[in-house]
């Protein structure tokens, strides 16, 4: 299927940026449509689920979340440790980097869980999803980077309690239950592996 961009401007540059494009592209049935559309430019980002396969544990973090204001919920979500990704960096040295400044918590082995598109429909973001290998053991606390305006609690839960969590509706983020249910499928061969 054939597309192109005939016009692109940016609509709004601040914190994230907003784009706005006129596309045109090919039709299953014949011909093309033109179209104008606003697109969120976040940028990519990678998460990870940390993992104890000794206490059979993850590690969670909770933080304020602008775009959670409209829930029924609170704005308060916990959710998988997270970051932007720069250009330079890749999505392992992402998750080790944020793991350190968000929970004081290193990962040691790292394995990719999937890369898939946030919603594609209005924005071009990508996360780079990975379960790790932890040590919980002393985990927990408020961390983050005062000059991002980080105030982030760490929670270090049993795995069957996170599963609790997300039957209930307490766990409401998409990478946070697409990396649990992955876990649930692989946690055996985890703890056989990473012990």
């Amino acid at each position: 299927m054939q597309w192109k961009i005939l016009a692109q401007e940016t609509a709004y540059q601040g914190f994230f940026k907003l784009e706005k494009y006129q596309f045109e592209y090919a039709r299953f049935h014949g011909g093309t449509y033109v179209v104008t559309r606003e697109v969120f430019e976040r940028g990519n980002a990678a998460a990870v689920l940390p993992y104890d396969p000794q206490r059979d544990a993850v590690v969670l973090v909770e933080q304020f979340r602008p775009g959670a204001i409209r829930s029924d919920q609170s704005p308060w979500l916990i959710e998988l440790i997270a970051g932007m990704m720069s250009m330079e960096e890749n999505a392992a040295e992402v998750v080790r980097r944020e793991a350190l400044e968000e929970a004081k918590c290193y990962l040691s082995a790292i394995e990719p869980i999937a890369e898939y598109l946030v919603s594609p429909g209005g924005t071009t973001e990508k996360v780079s999803l990975f379960c790790a290998c932890t040590n919980s053991e002393g985990l927990g606390g408020v961390h983050g980077l005062a000059a991002e305006h980080e105030d982030i609690r760490v929670h270090v839960i049993p795995r069957l309690q996170a599963m609790e969590w997300m039957a209930k509706g307490r766990l409401n983020n998409a990478m946070s239950l697409i990396a649990l249910l992955w876990l649930e499928q692989h946690y055996q061969r985890l703890q056989t592996q990473w012990r």
